[in-house]
C-alpha cells in the first residue's frame, strides 16, 4: 500500500481479485480490477490536491507576529512537500495506467516473470517482481544511494 495514504481511504479498503482455477494471468478482469484501484486510488489524490488548495485560500493570513507567520509558511511547506510527491504518484499511476492498455501490466520489468496480484494489490504501480526490487534495494544499499 502507499506510504504516504491514511487508514480508511477507499484505496485500502478493495476487494481482494480472487482467480478462478486454471485462470490466465493478466486477462481482462484482472486488467480492469487493477484499472479500478489505479483510478480509485488517483481520484483521492486529486480530491487531497483539491482539499490542499481550498485550505491554504481559507487560512491565508497575513499575521503581524513573525512567530505566527513563520508556522503558517512552515505548515503550508509542508502540505506543499506531500502534495508534491502525491504529484510524483500521480504521474507514476498515469503511466502504469498507460502499461494496462497497452498490455504490458503485471510482468516484471527485468526478468519478464509475473509480478503476482497479491503484490500488484499490495503496490498497484509494482515494475519488479519481489525477487528483482529486493536485489535492487540491496544493490542501494550496498551503492549508498
Amino acid at each position: 500500500m502507499p506510504k504516504a495514504k491514511k487508514t480508511g481511504s477507499d484505496f485500502n479498503n478493495f476487494k481482494p481479485y480472487e482467480p478462478s482455477e486454471g485462470e490466465e494471468y493478466m486477462n481482462s478482469g484482472q486488467l480492469n480490477h487493477f484499472r479500478n484501484i489505479l483510478m480509485g486510488w488517483k481520484q483521492e489524490l486529486m480530491e487531497e490536491v483539491d482539499r490542499t488548495v481550498h485550505h491554504m485560500q481559507e487560512d491565508a493570513a497575513n499575521y503581524a507576529d513573525p512567530s505566527d507567520r513563520a508556522t503558517q509558511e512552515e505548515e503550508f511547506s509542508l502540505e506543499l512537500r506531500a502534495r508534491d510527491r502525491e504529484r510524483k504518484l500521480i504521474k507514476k499511476i498515469d503511466q502504469t495506467i498507460d502499461r494496462i492498455d497497452n498490455d504490458d501490466y503485471g510482468y516484471c520489468d527485468s526478468c519478464g516473470v509475473e509480478i503476482g496480484i497479491r503484490r500488484l494489490e499490495a503496490r498497484p504501480t509494482a515494475t519488479l517482481c519481489i525477487d528483482c526490487k529486493t536485489l535492487a534495494e540491496i544493490k542501494e544499499k550496498q551503492n549508498g544511494v
